[in-house]
């Protein structure tokens, strides 16, 4: 064919020279990208609207690799396909999808067997779209009973706690109107402390949250010896105050890792316990647990009946309309794994995690905080003699490294210490974990030799959303 085509006009119109892309356009192809702000005026074939998203997203990180989120990253390709299977199902539709309601009954009844209800059939729970919002009920809860049993006008009811506490909390007591009093760290105590909390309740206190696996650190509350501190102000003044569990982690741990340990409904003064199950629960995202001792732990004017959907429904969830994709798979991996299962899973996490703090403190440079004896997580920070770089280089320069691992400074009295976190979860296995360790090794030559942290000089630092 001749390069020179003659006078004959041509097509000035460029063609793509990939005919996928150019499906939007058959004529010119796709030579300018969609509009991403607003609307497009015309459709675009599936096929090229899904290659246009797909692409953008593998600019994403891999959630594989990242040691951040607490947030199950991997199933079973059988959970996958049920959940597709029911994607279309709105979970607060139980008239219509019957099945999947009593999926999430049977899932509340085997939370309250698991966590030692003392009668698992009257216990009151139902799932939630995670533990923040199996928190806003928890907290919900306490406020009403308080007020029932404290009707002075004008108190202002408060709420004690850790300063370690998840973020939901804070918002639970500005959205509810709410007094919160925080416990500070003290020294190498990075969580509640029992005394501390008792000494700030009084008659306006509507309940203490024990943290069961804290986020900053991995290491759990003393839920014991907070009911015992709390037995011991109910002696002195009388005053009943019940405890909450956020156990958002630690509630799909403790009970087949550590099924000694009382944290759970064995203990009378504990009135309500979360857990998410998109965390140690084994399922994606996302879907939590809220679950009471008994009816008479929640308020039964915090439950709503409605009937336009087709027969009477309670609900006291504070989203209405949410996928039951998650109650299934959650349901799914209850049955798939059992009791055995959970423990042979949850125990392996475990001992990754506990190889890996110690293949990490084994290069010299690094001092421990926690080890991952309790959650399947450890905190660590540069040693005493290590002034070159700090938690901060070295989460930037394992990012480049596709790992994320966040860095950040601890609450107040600690916000001298900063640190780095690891979350061990399922799917991250022993093979990944030595090669985290090798990157890391690889990394510190360059570290060393900085003259000193590079976070003096640009003032940021990689965050820790907590």
């Amino acid at each position: 064919m001749p390069l020179h085509q003659g006078p004959e006009k041509r097509d000035e119109r460029p063609m793509s020279v990939n005919p996928f892309y150019g499906e939007a356009n058959p004529v010119g192809g796709m030579t300018e990208a969609p509009p991403k702000h607003r609307l497009p005026d015309a459709p675009l074939p599936p096929s090229t609207a899904y290659q246009l998203v797909h692409d953008e997203l593998m600019l994403d990180g891999n959630s594989r690799l990242n040691l951040a989120t607490f947030v199950t990253t991997w199933m079973e390709p059988q959970a996958g396909v049920l959940m597709a299977e029911c994607r279309d199902k709105n979970m607060i539709d139980k008239d219509e999808y019957p099945r999947t309601a009593e999926l999430e009954r049977r899932c509340v009844a085997m939370l309250a067997d698991l966590w030692n209800a003392p009668d698992p059939a009257s216990a009151v729970g139902c799932s939630t779209t995670g533990s923040s919002e199996a928190c806003m009920l928890a907290g919900m809860a306490l406020k009403r009973r308080w007020s029932k049993r404290n009707p002075k006008p004008g108190a202002r009811p408060n709420l004690v706690m850790g300063v370690n506490v998840q973020v939901c909390w804070d918002k639970f007591c500005n959205f509810w109107e709410v007094e919160p009093r925080l416990i500070p760290m003290e020294g190498d105590r990075f969580h509640l402390d029992p005394q501390a909390a008792a000494a700030l309740c009084d008659e306006n206190t509507i309940g203490v949250v024990a943290i069961l696996g804290s986020t900053f650190d991995g290491s759990y509350e003393p839920v014991a010896d907070l009911c015992a501190a709390l037995d011991a102000v109910q002696e002195r003044t009388g005053l009943d105050i019940p405890v909450h569990v956020d156990a958002a982690s630690g509630g799909m741990i403790a009970p087949f890792l550590d099924p000694d340990l009382p944290w759970d409904f064995r203990l009378p003064r504990v009135a309500s316990i979360n857990t998410s199950g998109h965390k140690y629960g084994l399922v994606y995202p996302g879907v939590g647990w809220a679950l009471w001792r008994d009816q008479d732990a929640l308020p039964e004017e915090l439950v709503f009946r409605v009937n336009y959907l087709g027969g009477d429904m309670p609900t006291f969830a504070l989203n209405f309309s949410r996928p039951g994709a998650q109650v299934v798979a959650q349901y799914y991996t209850f049955l798939r794994l059992g009791r055995e299962g959970y423990r042979a899973v949850q125990q392996t996490t475990r001992d990754v995690a506990g190889r890996l703090a110690e293949r990490i403190e084994a290069l010299g440079d690094f001092r421990l905080l926690t080890r991952g004896d309790q959650l399947p997580v450890f905190a660590f920070t540069t040693g005493p003699d290590v002034t070159a770089y700090d938690v901060f280089d070295v989460s930037r320069r394992l990012r480049e490294r596709g790992w994320l691992v966040p860095a950040y400074t601890f609450p107040p009295n600690r916000e001298d210490l900063s640190v780095l976190r690891v979350v061990c979860r399922n799917g991250f296995s022993a093979d990944l974990a030595e090669l985290f360790v090798d990157d890391l090794r690889l990394l510190l030559p360059e570290l060393r030799r900085q003259p000193h942290p590079s976070t003096r000089d640009k003032g940021a630092a990689t965050g820790f959303h907590h």
